[in-house]
C-alpha cells in the first residue's frame, strides 16, 4: 500500500492582516485579490489570503533602486 504524504498546514490571513503587513489599505488588498495579482480563497462573504501568497507577491514586487 502506497503511503500518502502528510498534508501541509496552510496559514491564512485576513485582508486586514495582509494590509497591516504590507502597510497598505484594505482596499488595496481587495484590488490585488480581485485583479488576480494575489491568490485568495473566499470564505462566506470574506476573503482569506494564504501567507505564502503574500510572501510571493512581496518578493515579485520588490524593485532594486540604483
Amino acid at each position: 500500500m502506497a503511503e500518502r504524504p502528510a498534508p501541509r498546514a496552510v496559514s491564512f490571513l485576513t485582508v486586514a492582516e495582509v494590509a497591516a503587513i504590507m502597510r497598505v489599505s484594505k482596499m488595496t488588498v481587495y484590488r490585488l485579490v480581485h485583479g488576480g495579482e494575489m491568490a485568495a480563497v473566499r470564505v462566506g462573504r470574506s476573503f482569506r489570503v494564504p501567507e505564502t501568497a503574500v510572501r510571493e507577491y512581496l518578493s515579485e514586487a520588490r524593485t532594486d533602486v540604483a
